[in-house]
């Protein structure tokens, strides 16, 4: 009985330092090479996906509509992660993130 209670006590503490080293590892989309970036834009088109990554091969979050207003943070190939700053007009809530095409977002000029 006493050597179980060690054995439970020693796989315990086992799992909590692996999930205390998950916490510490990068996320998926800083270990993917995505660029910093920070500028903001507005969406350009009308029922455009929001996806939860950067490729058609994500799902998708919601639909965003021309002139939502984005703050774009990371640029990973022709995708950027993006916030939403107000709540879309296709019902996603403000501060949203998500992934959208270059060729779906018009950028703001700064300054």
């Amino acid at each position: 009985m006493a050597a179980l209670k060690r054995f439970a006590t020693v796989a315990l503490s086992v799992s909590l330092l692996a999930g205390g080293a998950a916490a510490l590892a990068p996320t998926a989309s800083a270990a993917s090479g995505c660029s910093s970036y920070d500028q903001s834009a507005e969406v350009d088109g009308n029922g455009i996906n929001f996806r939860s990554g950067p490729s058609t091969s994500y799902k998708s979050k919601g639909l965003v509509y021309d002139k939502d207003q984005l703050g774009l943070y990371c640029k990973s190939g022709s995708w950027y992660k993006a916030k939403l700053k107000k709540r879309s007009k296709g019902g996603l809530p403000a501060g949203t993130y998500g992934w959208i095409r270059k060729d779906m977002i018009k950028f703001h000029l700064a300054g």
